[in-house]
């Protein structure tokens, strides 16, 4: 993952930390710490903020070739789906898959983002949905 040093000359920003958190399956928090959904009580989400408040520069580097490959990866997806109207034109035929797989690859994409910042991907998911105080 070779990439231009000016990739970890800052913080990541307030836009790349919701992405970073959409991307791994963390819902958004609002702009207070208060209430049931408040990352504050769930050991995941103080987990990741702790790691995206604190990560080195050649980290920072990774998490922004991550965040720039999963953009591309989310907006194939509505794009492939322009041609589920359409099976075969001319010597071209569609593929039958072809959102599927594009919905697997992001996904893939996203497990190894949270992989890489060590948290569960989809927190929910992992906790069956449950708030444990």
């Amino acid at each position: 993952m070779s990439g231009s040093s000016s990739l970890a000359t800052a913080d990541l920003t307030d836009a790349e930390r919701v992405d970073v958190r959409r991307f791994c399956g963390y819902p958004a928090f609002g702009n207070t710490a208060s209430g049931g959904q408040s990352w504050r009580f769930f050991q995941a989400y103080g987990t990741l903020e702790f790691r995206l408040s604190n990560v080195t520069a050649e980290e920072l580097q990774v998490i922004r070739q991550y965040l720039a490959w999963l953009y591309l990866l989310e907006q194939a997806v509505p794009t492939a789906a322009a041609n589920l109207d359409t099976d075969k034109a001319a010597s071209w035929t569609h593929s039958r898959t072809e959102v599927m797989d594009r919905v697997r690859l992001f996904d893939e994409w996203r497990r190894r983002l949270a992989v890489f910042l060590g948290i569960p991907l989809d927190p929910d998911s992992a906790f069956g949905g449950r708030i444990v105080i």
